[in-house]
């Protein structure tokens, strides 16, 4: 079973451009990890400077999605 929640390389941001002939060149600087929702298909906001912390939260994600989903069909069985 996939995980909903994934860690992933942020999108660097744009630091500037120079110009070089014809062509432009974007400086970027990478920003840290996100954490990927896969069922809604989207980057959650908040930024990581460390993998570390994007997988602890990351866990931490999963393990409450998980316990809802445990929760819900407890809850559907007693009925």
């Amino acid at each position: 079973m996939m995980s909903r929640f994934v860690v992933v390389p942020a999108i660097p941001t744009e630091t500037g451009s120079m110009r070089n002939g014809s062509r432009f060149y974007c400086k970027t600087a990478p920003i840290g990890f996100n954490i990927y929702d896969n069922e809604e298909k989207l980057r959650l906001k908040t930024t990581y400077q460390a993998r570390e912390e994007a997988e602890v939260e990351c866990q931490r994600l999963n393990l409450e999605r998980l316990q809802n989903v445990l929760s819900d069909r407890e809850s559907m069985t007693t009925y």
